[in-house]
């Protein structure tokens, strides 16, 4: 199911998305009672989704992301695959939702779009056998690891380069009816203004799913609601004010996002 984190009237609720946008009255949401992270009830009060405001669809503890799990984006910056995954984080302060604006950031002149595959994190865990990763996922989402690129050739440490305000775009929610098998084999593709920059598919990961779970619960507890972004294929590239990102993944959906000015 589709399970998305919303406002309408000021209230902030989950709900289940169903229905598409070529049905007659277009999708609705079915709220329901509780959160995503337990058991829930579904309410049976339904809303337009056209008629709410789509959240992140989650408010991670942590963002954990993944650094040249693809070779072919590796090389493309003139990078080698690491002998290990390469992790970094990105604040809870830089996760924005669907139609939220990117504001591009005043210490870069070179902004870079990243689409990838988020993991969503269902239940507390640590030292997770790979085995068990399927049970501690409760979906994925689309992500978009917005890097000043500039900054992360400059300062080596990657904080500031892709942790600063609104460059993790999450949604537009979360699909909890992908195991991990399709999750392993899904099209990933990014536009700007309508244009193709990344295509390619989750197979191309050089470290799958499970393996970046077991990694990284070798050293940290992760929390209900912690994502961790699986990295990104080629053909990042830069973005301009004025800018609209989208980030496509079969099965899933469509994270949709515009670049503006700091103000």
């Amino acid at each position: 199911m589709r399970i998305a984190r919303f406002s309408i009237d000021g209230n902030v609720a989950f709900g289940v998305v169903e229905g598409e946008p070529s049905d007659q009255d277009g999708p609705v949401i079915d709220i329901i009672k509780g959160h995503p992270f337990a058991e829930f009830e579904r309410s049976g009060q339904k809303v337009p989704l056209s008629k709410v405001r789509l959240l992140p669809p989650v408010l991670p503890n942590k963002v954990v992301g993944i650094g040249r799990n693809y070779a072919e984006h590796a090389a493309e910056l003139g990078n080698e695959v690491p002998d290990v995954p390469v992790v970094f984080f990105k604040p809870s302060t830089s996760v924005v939702g669907p139609g939220d604006p990117v504001a591009y950031p005043s210490f870069s002149s070179e902004v870079h779009h990243e689409a990838e595959l988020a993991v969503v994190i269902g239940r507390m865990c640590r030292e997770v056998p790979r085995e068990r990763v399927k049970d501690v996922i409760l979906g994925y989402t689309c992500g978009n690891d917005i890097t000043a690129r500039d900054a992360q050739r400059r300062e080596k440490q990657w904080a500031r380069a892709k942790g600063f305000d609104t460059s993790c775009p999450l949604g537009p929610w979360v699909e909890t009816d992908i195991d991990l098998t399709r999750a392993g084999d899904l099209g990933i593709m990014c536009t700007v203004n309508g244009e193709q920059r990344q295509l390619g598919r989750t197979s191309e990961m050089v470290r799958p799913i499970e393996d970046l779970i077991v990694h990284i619960t070798e050293a940290m507890t992760l929390l209900p609601g912690d994502v961790v972004l699986t990295g990104t294929p080629a053909g990042v590239g830069p973005l301009s004010v004025g800018d609209e990102v989208a980030v496509t993944i079969e099965g899933i959906g469509t994270l949709t996002n515009k670049v503006i000015k700091r103000g």
